[in-house]
């Protein structure tokens, strides 16, 4: 690690030369996506010298490390795939931070195709703004007619809330962004990402960064396309996911805490504790179920028709149950990791 004497010539960006940016892509069983994430990278308007590849494989036990290996070779860009014991994405990025030699990280995700000027609007967008780590907007897009359906509904405010990265074209300052690049010294300063937290790394690396006084930029400059899961199961097991990670990261960081992240467990939590009130108390709780999913299923019709109404018809259908799998399970997600705080059999 570099002493604070050298810091400032090693890792600060230089003027007069273009820095070397460092990728890092986590993935674990990423067959099918990993091939069009480097074929992105490899039609880079970035000069090929002046950036690395590190695919970091958390023991895969499907075909990614193939169709990586198949991927550099057909488009002839040179990756560096390391094998990542800790399997998960902050395992995956602090191993690949042992071995980078870049002047700015960026964080690929191995579902996501990037723009051809991305590692380019990523540098010029640190470089212009001093900000301390950049993003952008994210395009999700869905294969299918259930992917498409997912993809439409984590695109809108009534599926993700107010989380700008989603759905705002309007450069800001924020708390966090996805796939951020950030200048190299930050992480001597902050450290690494936690590997404690699984699926909420990114936002509790982002929030530590902004409580040290750094600063996090989206700016609608950098594009990149991110393909949603192909089926309701698999959404499920993505926000039951997320809504554990949520608890952990603003366990750290409560300041953080915005009211989009307590509507889905308070929504879930009213309308099963009124069918079980009224199962064992008194029946008359029944009307608080049917009322607050009364209400729910108006919005939820509503927000679907709006969406159908601007060329979305024939994904109409899934819609109401791609924001149900949503809602339901980020809220029982997030009671969940309560729970696992509360009680050491939550942990096991």
């Amino acid at each position: 690690m570099a002493t604070s004497e050298t810091l400032e010539q090693e890792y600060v960006l230089p003027e007069d030369e273009l820095p070397i940016v460092s990728v890092l892509i986590p993935v674990r069983n990423e067959a099918g996506f990993i091939g069009r994430c480097l074929s992105a990278l490899a039609v880079q308007d970035y000069p090929r010298d002046r950036f690395e590849v590190f695919v970091l494989d958390g023991e895969s036990t499907d075909l990614t490390e193939h169709e990586a290996q198949h991927a550099a070779e057909t488009f002839e860009l040179t990756i560096f795939v390391a094998t990542n014991p800790g399997r998960t994405t902050a395992a995956g990025l602090n191993l690949g931070l042992t071995l980078i030699h870049g002047h700015v990280v960026i964080r690929v995700d191995g579902h996501t195709r990037v723009a051809p000027d991305f590692i380019s609007a990523n540098v010029r967008a640190l470089r212009e703004s001093g900000a301390d780590a950049v993003g952008g907007p994210i395009e999700t897009r869905g294969h299918g007619t259930a992917g498409r359906a997912i993809a439409l509904a984590m695109s809108s405010p009534f599926g993700v809330g107010d989380a700008a990265f989603r759905h705002s074209q309007t450069e800001q300052w924020t708390d966090s962004v996805p796939f951020a690049a950030y200048r190299r010294e930050v992480f001597e300063r902050i450290g690494g990402f936690a590997e404690d937290i699984d699926r909420g790394e990114d936002d509790e690396f982002n929030y530590r960064l902004r409580s040290a006084g750094g600063r996090v930029l989206l700016t609608p400059s950098i594009r990149s396309v991110y393909f949603a899961r192909e089926n309701f199961g698999g959404l499920l097991r993505q926000y039951w996911g997320y809504g554990i990670a949520k608890v952990n990261v603003l366990r750290r960081h409560p300041r953080r805490l915005r009211p989009r992240h307590l509507i889905p467990s308070a929504f879930v939590i009213t309308l099963a504790g009124s069918a079980v009130l009224g199962v064992v108390v008194d029946g008359r709780f029944f009307w608080l179920t049917a009322a607050v999913g009364g209400a729910y299923a108006v919005a939820n019709l509503g927000a679907s028709l709006n969406i159908a109404s601007k060329g979305h018809w024939r994904d109409a259908a899934l819609l109401p149950v791609a924001f149900a799998c949503i809602h339901v399970a980020a809220g029982a997600g997030m009671i969940a990791g309560v729970l696992r705080l509360l009680w050491p059999f939550g942990r096991r």
